[in-house]
């Protein structure tokens, strides 16, 4: 009898081109080397400085920066007569996801980590949280790089746009340290399963397990209401925010190129999503 095996996936064609470019690009050690450079250097580096770190000649590191910013790994600016070389954070996003998709990995993930700090505690939003909820969301503004809004919600704006059953606090000796809500996506009923997420950990507990212990509540309790589907977007640039929704069982389904502004910038966004294993 003939053993059946599971059909290939194909990758799309296009899509394999633009990987093959990338994978092609950090095929030589030197621009690997390089790109961890600038990634590691806050505000950007000079060519000449780089030149030095590598230990290369000036030409060499011109070629290889220039090989690096045709494919979009950096970017390049002027200021005066030196070059400045910054990363592209849409990279730091891109290059897992491109990798992911090559071996298949684009599926579904296990919820969360275990080792959620016991010190804190997750409960439903209460009407006395609202002010809490409130200061913790004005935090994340002030990052400049959580969300795309420049001014607080009020109570009955996010009262009236978050589902009832998925809103959350977590606690800490009694405090409030941050927040989780759902939204729905549409009022057509065929997306009913369908939420978009949002989280935000006060300002002196970020690090702290909190944003963890809030996604793992999130997620669970998606799962037994029978949403099938939570999608989030990240900036590019808030590697603590990819990282803690990646932890969570979300997937990177693509980069969204300059979606919108944020005080006069355009900003990429990583678009991820989650689908429940239960649903």
């Amino acid at each position: 009898m003939p053993i059946a095996l599971p059909q290939a996936q194909v990758l799309p064609t296009s899509d394999a081109a633009t990987y093959a470019d990338w994978f092609a690009c950090l095929a030589e050690p030197v621009r690997v080397r390089l790109l961890h450079a600038v990634a590691t250097s806050p505000g950007g580096i000079t060519v000449g400085a780089l030149t030095e770190v590598l230990g290369t000649s000036q030409s060499t590191t011109s070629h290889h920066v220039r090989k690096l910013a045709d494919v979009g790994f950096v970017r390049l600016q002027k200021a005066g007569t030196a070059t400045i070389v910054t990363v592209n954070e849409a990279c730091c996003a891109g290059l897992p996801h491109a990798a992911d998709a090559v071996m298949g990995l684009l599926a579904p993930r296990p919820c969360c980590p275990d080792d959620v700090p016991g010190d804190v505690t997750v409960r439903e939003l209460e009407p006395g949280d609202w002010a809490a909820v409130r200061r913790i969301y004005g935090e994340g503004i002030a990052t400049g790089i959580a969300t795309f809004e420049t001014t607080v919600p009020t109570r009955a704006s996010l009262d009236a746009k978050w589902l009832p059953g998925h809103r959350w606090v977590a606690e800490r000796d009694g405090e409030v340290v941050g927040w989780t809500a759902s939204s729905p996506v549409s009022t057509r009923d065929c997306y009913a399963g369908v939420a978009e997420t949002s989280v935000c950990v006060a300002e002196d507990q970020r690090g702290r397990g909190v944003g963890n212990v809030l996604l793992r509540k999130q997620v669970t309790a998606a799962d037994d209401a029978g949403l099938w589907t939570l999608q989030t977007s990240v900036f590019a640039g808030n590697r603590a925010g990819l990282a803690l929704h990646r932890a969570a069982g979300y997937r990177t389904v693509g980069i969204r190129e300059r979606i919108a502004q944020r005080d006069g910038t355009w900003h990429d966004t990583v678009f991820l999503e989650r689908r429940s294993p239960v649903n």
